[in-house]
């Protein structure tokens, strides 16, 4: 199969490449940039064709797409920052990347008869309660610019596309990009303490876990909704530093506060980001490995 791949440059888009490589399919990677920008590792992802692309260019994304016709498209290119996505003067821009760019590509897929893998995230609910979130669930609700545009992706893709997998992630760290893991590991190695949340509740998603998941989704037709992170139970941000730093053999006190105590975020966290995916097993999909298992194979593949 051919798969096109949108965002490559990071950490999901980069082992989604490499996967599929591996895989035995074809891969053709893109991104804003003129040239391919993220770490130069030597694999699959720094050798395959690589497409410079501005998704919110419909044109571009039509001629694009139509002239690879790829028979699945991966898209994992976002905006992510979700503190800048609340800064007035970027609002517009980041619907543009979320909203447009997404439809734009679902609209390019319908055209050339191409499944579509759409990444979204626990930001489209409102991140109340204790009950995890179910993948078919509508009681939306997002509290931030970036959950809203994320959503608007969403639809979008479902309305446009009958051949779609939207899966909803939470938590994200990857080899090639910056992270929780990786600011942690900076912060706890030249401070004696760190004041980490605790009242926000989820499980994280390793990126190489996720990208095998991604492909094997792709490779069949059980279209729809879908929540992936690792299994291993449902932690907080704290618990989540205290097992990175016993892992990662520091010794730097984790004091656990909460989302108010912490304060300077400009957009609202969910406090529940419990995602439900019982859904993956009864379509019969592999589950993630346990967080604990992906954290010990992450920090033995980077340096701190």
């Amino acid at each position: 199969m051919k798969f096109f791949v949108t965002g490559v440059c990071g950490q999901l888009g980069h082992d989604v490449v490499n996967c599929l490589i591996a895989r035995g399919h074809t891969a053709v990677g893109s991104d804003i940039q003129p040239q391919y920008s993220g770490v130069a590792d030597g694999t699959a992802v720094t050798r395959v064709p690589y497409v410079s692309l501005d998704i919110t260019d419909k044109d571009k994304v039509s001629s694009v797409l139509n002239e690879i016709h790829p028979d699945v498209v991966v898209h994992c290119a976002a905006w992510t920052a979700v503190d800048a996505a609340e800064d007035e003067e970027n609002q517009e821009k980041v619907y543009r990347i979320n909203v447009d760019g997404t439809t734009f590509i679902a609209e390019a897929c319908r055209g050339i008869d191409s499944k579509m893998v759409y990444i979204s995230t626990d930001y489209v609910f409102n991140g109340q309660g204790e009950k995890p979130w179910e993948p078919d669930c509508k009681d939306y609700e997002p509290l931030s610019v970036y959950g809203s545009t994320k959503l608007g992706g969403e639809k979008a893709v479902s309305s446009i596309l009958d051949k779609y997998f939207i899966v909803r992630i939470a938590w994200v760290f990857g080899v090639n990009g910056n992270n929780f893991i990786k600011t942690m590991l900076k912060v706890g190695k030249t401070h004696d303490e760190v004041r980490v949340v605790s009242d926000q509740i989820g499980t994280p998603t390793y990126t190489l876990d996720l990208a095998r998941l991604l492909v094997d989704m792709s490779e069949t037709d059980k279209y729809g909704y879908y929540h992936a992170t690792n299994e291993g139970g449902y932690i907080s941000w704290y618990d989540f530093t205290l097992e990175i730093y016993r892992q990662a053999g520091y010794t730097t006190k984790v004091t656990p506060v909460t989302t108010a105590e912490y304060g300077i975020s400009k957009a609202k966290r969910p406090f529940n980001s419990r995602l439900d995916k019982s859904k993956l097993v009864e379509a019969g999909f592999e589950p993630l490995p346990t967080w604990q298992d992906a954290l010990s194979r992450y920090l033995k593949v980077i340096e701190y």
